[in-house]
């Protein structure tokens, strides 16, 4: 445990230390901000290294270990519909919980001047990931090339991007992007990783990796979908 926590110590130095030089070297050799902002910045910094580590020691105490008995737990019951439904129901109470979705639909409230709300930003894109993590697990199960899964979502959503507003197939992208997040990325693979840990001929490496790449479809398409209800 200690050399894991002094490894998550030092990954998240890596992070965070290249951002403080950068902008120090600004602040010093460029733009000359007051110095009472630039001492906020440090503050800001080293409490983001602060949480971030106990944040990172937390994924990998708690989060990554119980997604992966969950998963593997509710594949052994033998239910397909329990463990979809379990799956829809992680993925969509994960992304609410997810800081980056927080942030971008507050942004896109501010942006829209409240005609976007963000409660219902945040709701729609956790429809999309919920859904989509359980139609990951359900290609993990019926052994779908995930090709054909990527392909088809990419296609629905080129085909949807002709009758969204532009401003919608914008944020829709951005919804994909932040919901690859510290939050979801781990539980989601945590989750994928337990379910076929307990299926035959199942590669764990394999089959797991691309549910994130799935997932992040749901929201795209959900927000696109807002966009055409409420364009």
């Amino acid at each position: 445990m200690i050399s894991d926590i002094k490894e998550i110590l030092l990954e998240v130095l890596q992070a965070v230390i290249p951002i403080v030089v950068v902008v120090s070297l600004i602040q010093f050799f460029v733009i000359h901000t007051p110095v009472e902002l630039f001492w906020q910045f440090l503050a800001g910094a080293l409490m983001v290294t602060a949480g971030l580590f106990l944040f990172l020691v937390g994924v990998r105490v708690s989060l990554l270990p119980i997604g992966e008995m969950i998963g593997s737990q509710v594949t052994s019951i033998g239910s397909l519909g329990i463990l979809l439904v379990v799956a829809f129901i992680f993925g969509f109470v994960i992304t609410v919980a997810e800081p980056d979705v927080r942030v971008l639909a507050h942004q896109v409230d501010i942006a829209s001047g409240g005609a976007i709300e963000s409660n219902i930003l945040i709701i729609s894109v956790a429809l999309g990931v919920g859904f989509f993590v359980s139609m990951a697990i359900f290609r993990i199960l019926l052994g779908v090339p995930i090709f054909y899964v990527l392909t088809t979502g990419y296609i629905l959503i080129v085909v949807l991007s002709f009758f969204t507003p532009p401003a919608f197939v914008a944020i829709s992208f951005d919804a994909g992007g932040v919901t690859t997040g510290p939050m979801a990325v781990p539980f989601i693979l945590a989750l994928g990783v337990g379910a076929t840990a307990v299926l035959g001929g199942k590669s764990t490496v394999s089959e797991t990796f691309g549910l994130i790449g799935i997932a992040s479809i749901g929201p795209v398409l959900s927000v696109m979908i807002l966009g055409v209800i409420f364009g």
